[in-house]
């Protein structure tokens, strides 16, 4: 007598397009996006048709000042990107493939300088690169050179302040994507007899290539709405007319720029995205990630030594620069290289007055506040976008990056009219005159940050993953809680370490915005540097670079942890042959 015949019906895999969450979980991250974001800029679309018409705002882009500040713009932010990507990508890999004393000290320090405050940061390079700076003073003094001949200034002037400050965009995303990456595919390509610059050529740069383009869009977008540097070396690019118009009171010009800056980015955004979407960038195996590999000799152990230190040490002299100078006396360093007189005084001054300490505690506590909103709404939207399969996906990529190509100051604007009184546009909300309102443009200021960096990691993960908990019964929220987020946490950290560091050191928004009697620690510089404090100004900038260094160490210990409990759990879950 045969048995009977047992069937079971096997459970299907979840199909993405059917896979309802994607889409319950766009709805609040759409609203916000909506309510923040797209209805003040949809105010600045508007205006932009007013004053001398249509036609005379959006004619004056193809001619004139307007003209030559957009292609200035441009050519600008295409060198940024280029130096910066340079500088972050060769950086991260000196940093994270290679093994040598003191690598992690600098893997910290490499990531200050976008600590700097843009004011006092734009200072810096003012004090090290120009006619009258340290660096061309001291080759004068020393080999006659005339200063004028090494001074850096112009559009040279801006590219090298963006170059400096902008490329930790590269850095951190090309260091999550080494990170992540996963071993076993440079190894079964070294074993197939390639070299180690094929290897790098075919297997390598192509699986960091949405780490690259992430950086990329950071850094152009960053560049496009810079203001600060091109302010201080007198470069009239697109941002500097924004403002220009606005002081002028002509609105309806400056709203046209700003709209037209906004379509550049958005034209760079789409053929980035087309770039990157031309192949899979993502690990089809599910091996380990790969471990960093110490050089082969001494003396290659000592160059890649040597290189990293040399690299940290040009990109920290801007900061060098901020420390010392925050010990300087005011008015005493004149014509000489270095200040001649230092003093304690400009600390004693901060730490003595309650009223000093305020404008440190409004900039971490409203940054900190944007930055959990950022993750929360960046995240989510980064891994909505990356399972998203209806149409649609490409406009919800465009406006949360749209804030980032926009000036600071046109952001603020926007953010005062639309929650100036109570209306129905804004629910009835009033944020101007509270300290509401700063974290609000922060974290629509910043949210992007997030938002690319984790989608770099999310474009790294395989989807079958996902797919495969779902099979085996868990929730959606589950597996985005136990599978996608741990697998994607270092790219969500740091999204998060650069909104929080922009965040505390933001100028152009929160000059516009900041209520009465409580000014922001960029605010605050501004004013010591206006009131002809530097040294002060300085000082204050320094206890900026110190918390960033905090931050920083409290980061990488976080970002370390987990997986170094997971290698080390590593051996008892392996099943025995």
């Amino acid at each position: 007598m045969s048995a009977p015949v047992v069937q079971t019906r096997r459970r299907k895999l979840p199909s993405p397009d059917g896979d309802r969450f994607v889409y319950v979980l766009a709805v609040p991250v759409v609203l916000v996006l909506l309510f923040l974001v797209v209805i003040p800029m949809a105010t600045t679309a508007v205006t932009s048709a007013g004053g001398n018409g249509f036609a005379a705002n959006y004619g004056s882009l193809f001619g004139g000042s307007s003209g030559q500040a957009l292609l200035l713009s441009l050519v600008s932010s295409l060198l940024s990107v280029f130096f910066c990507g340079l500088l972050g990508t060769l950086l991260a890999v000196l940093l994270h493939r290679f093994d040598f004393p003191g690598r992690r000290a600098l893997s910290v320090f490499a990531v200050l300088p976008m600590a700097l405050p843009p004011l006092i940061g734009a200072v810096s390079f003012v004090l090290l690169y120009s006619e009258t700076g340290i660096l061309p003073r001291t080759l004068s003094a020393l080999l006659g050179i005339d200063a004028a001949s090494t001074s850096v200034g112009g559009l040279a002037g801006v590219v090298l302040v963006h170059a400096f400050t902008m490329y930790p965009y590269f850095y951190l995303s090309v260091s999550a994507a080494l990170a992540g990456m996963d071993g076993s595919l440079e190894e079964a390509a070294t074993n197939l007899g390639a070299g180690r610059v094929r290897v790098w050529r075919t297997v390598l740069l192509p699986m960091l290539t949405p780490a690259l383009v992430s950086g990329a869009l950071l850094t152009f977008m960053m560049s496009m709405a810079s203001f600060t540097a091109p302010q201080l070396y007198n470069v009239q690019t697109l941002t500097m007319e924004i403002v220009s118009a606005r002081t002028s009171g002509n609105a309806a010009l400056a709203a046209a720029q700003s709209t037209a800056l906004s379509v550049v980015s958005i034209v760079f955004l789409l053929s980035m995205r087309w770039y990157q979407g031309r192949r899979v960038h993502r690990s089809l195996s599910k091996g380990t990630p790969s471990a960093r590999r110490a050089p082969a000799s001494a003396g290659a152990k000592f160059a890649a030594a040597l290189g990293s230190l040399l690299l940290t040490v040009v990109l920290l002299a801007p900061v060098l620069v901020i420390v010392l100078v925050s010990f300087s006396v005011d008015g005493a360093w004149t014509t000489q290289v270095l200040p001649t007189e230092y003093t304690l005084d400009n600390y004693l001054e901060i730490f003595s007055e309650p009223q000093s300490l305020l404008p440190i505690s409004v900039s971490v506590q409203t940054s900190l506040l944007a930055t959990a909103f950022a993750i929360v709404v960046g995240a989510a939207a980064a891994w909505v976008v990356a399972r998203w399969r209806k149409p649609g996906r490409g406009l919800l990529d465009v406006v949360i990056m749209l804030p980032w190509a926009l000036p600071g100051t046109v952001i603020g604007v926007n953010l005062v009219t639309a929650f100036n009184e109570p209306g129905v546009g804004n629910l009835g909300l009033t944020l101007v005159g509270t300290l509401w309102i700063l974290p609000v443009a922060y974290f629509v200021r910043f949210v992007p940050l997030v938002f690319r960096s984790t989608s770099a990691s999310l474009d790294q993960l395989d989807p079958a993953l996902e797919e495969a908990a779902r099979n085996l019964g868990a929730g959606p929220l589950r597996v985005l809680r136990t599978v996608t987020l741990p697998l994607v946490m270092r790219g969500v950290l740091a999204g998060a370490l650069l909104a929080f560091v922009d965040g505390v050191g933001e100028y152009v928004a929160s000059v516009v915005i900041y209520p009465p009697g409580l000014p922001p620690m960029s605010v605050e510089i501004y004013n010591r540097i206006y009131s002809s404090e530097f040294g002060t100004a300085a000082a204050y900038g320094a206890l900026q670079i110190v918390l960033i260094l905090i931050v920083l160490a409290v980061s990488n210990r976080l970002g370390q942890g987990p997986r170094q409990k997971r290698s080390a759990a590593a051996p008892a879950v392996v099943p025995a042959a």
